[in-house]
């Protein structure tokens, strides 16, 4: 168990018996009436231990020896960059308030090189010592919305530290609840490897979704094709899909990209391809409405609003970038359909799934849910175009 000396900043996440820190009053009053935000396996559990342990939500700092850093980082539009604001403006709310010689674990994502650049010169310019007054550690989140609780036990680790000692010193806390390896490294090593591993992604589902627009201009099966390769031994094809969402794989290898601009030819391309899908599947639902002669967009259903299956997270969505594509063609009124996405976030959202089908006469399947691979008998009478390979039945447009 951790010991209550520990606090945790964080944009998304309680943690088990953590006080916990935010600056949105409502997700602290939430978390404090004992209502959690966002549905994980396992994650109620946890909740509720942590409160019988008393943990405390609150807006406050506290003074304490050991704080986790969890905020967002995203990147700059214009150069692609990090944009470091939110962890120096954590970093230094903490500096009013810690210890002396307290420990500050950043467990954003950051490039390499960020805490040398941005967050030493920060802390030293208000008079401590790093090593001595404040202690820095990077520690990387490693876990994906939908299997949040599993991967927190289970995946290894990396601290990145100044010394050896204050690296085990970290391990030892993170041993409490993670099961896998936890790797001691130096900061810039532990920052680059985070990066890397979201990048080498995007690099995979990139060259799946070139090769589904190959197929489809050849008509061939780009899913059989994929199957067959998968057989090899060293071969492990992903597969290819509407765009690439979420906070993590469509943003880190744009940190690269603006830190290392010509050197990233490959990531950058890999970027520019999964940042082209949506457009590719505008263009499928253009061919559909030809071919069956449907000129209105109001007749056309987008099913799913979170950028990956099962779960309730719709940052950097394909399908908020979709509509995005649809707005620049003045192609408004197109309907759309989440069952998780339980508050209405954009224009012509249905909260009724039955409303939401008998309004529509092209279906656009953008989020494998378990949810409509339960409900086939519904649609199977629709025009389907499916983007994520989930339909069972003939006559299916595919990507």
């Amino acid at each position: 168990m951790l010991s209550k000396k520990c606090s945790i900043l964080t944009s998304r996440n309680c943690s088990k018996v953590l006080d916990g820190y935010n600056y949105n009053v409502n997700l602290i009053n939430s978390l404090s009436e004992g209502k959690l935000t966002f549905d994980e396996e396992g994650l109620e559990e946890l909740f509720k231990e942590a409160v019988a342990n008393e943990i405390e939500f609150t807006t406050e700092y506290k003074k304490t020896n050991t704080y986790i850093i969890a905020v967002p980082t995203p990147y700059l539009k214009d150069s692609k960059k990090l944009d470091p604001q939110y962890v120096i403006s954590a970093i230094n709310s903490v500096l009013k308030v810690c210890e002396k010689g307290a420990v500050l674990i950043i467990e954003s994502t950051i490039t390499p090189g960020t805490i040398d650049k941005y967050i030493r010169p920060e802390i030293e310019k208000r008079g401590h010592k790093i090593g001595e007054d404040i202690h820095l550690v990077h520690a990387p989140e490693r876990i994906i919305p939908g299997n949040l609780i599993y991967e927190l036990e289970h995946n290894s680790r990396t601290i990145g530290a100044d010394s050896y000692e204050l690296g085990n010193k970290v391990k030892g806390l993170y041993s409490h609840f993670c099961k896998g390896e936890i790797v001691v490294t130096d900061i810039r090593s532990a920052e680059m490897s985070k990066v890397v591993e979201n990048t080498y992604r995007d690099i995979n589902i990139a060259f799946a979704n070139e090769l589904a627009k190959i197929c489809r201009s050849d008509n061939m099966d780009v899913y059989e094709i994929i199957k067959i390769a998968n057989k090899h031994p060293r071969v492990n094809i992903l597969q290819p899909g509407p765009g690439v969402g979420g906070h993590c794989i469509s943003v880190d290898p744009w940190f690269l990209v603006g830190d290392y601009p010509g050197l990233t030819n490959l990531i950058l391309t890999a970027r520019k391809i999964n940042d082209s899908m949506p457009r590719h599947v505008l263009g499928r639902i253009r061919d559909i409405m030809r071919e069956h002669d449907i000129r209105d967009i109001s007749k056309v259903g987008l099913y799913g609003l979170t950028y990956k299956d099962n779960v309730d997270d719709t940052r950097e969505s394909p399908t908020l970038q979709l509509l995005e594509r649809m707005d620049e063609h003045l192609a408004f009124g197109v309907k759309v359909f989440d069952p998780l996405v339980k508050t209405r976030i954009v224009d012509h959202q249905f909260m009724n799934f039955e409303d939401f089908i008998n309004e529509i006469e092209i279906l656009v399947i953008m989020a494998g849910h378990d949810h409509i691979k339960n409900n086939m008998e519904i649609i199977k009478d629709k025009l389907i175009l499916d983007t994520k390979n989930v339909c069972t039945f003939d006559g299916v447009y595919k990507l």
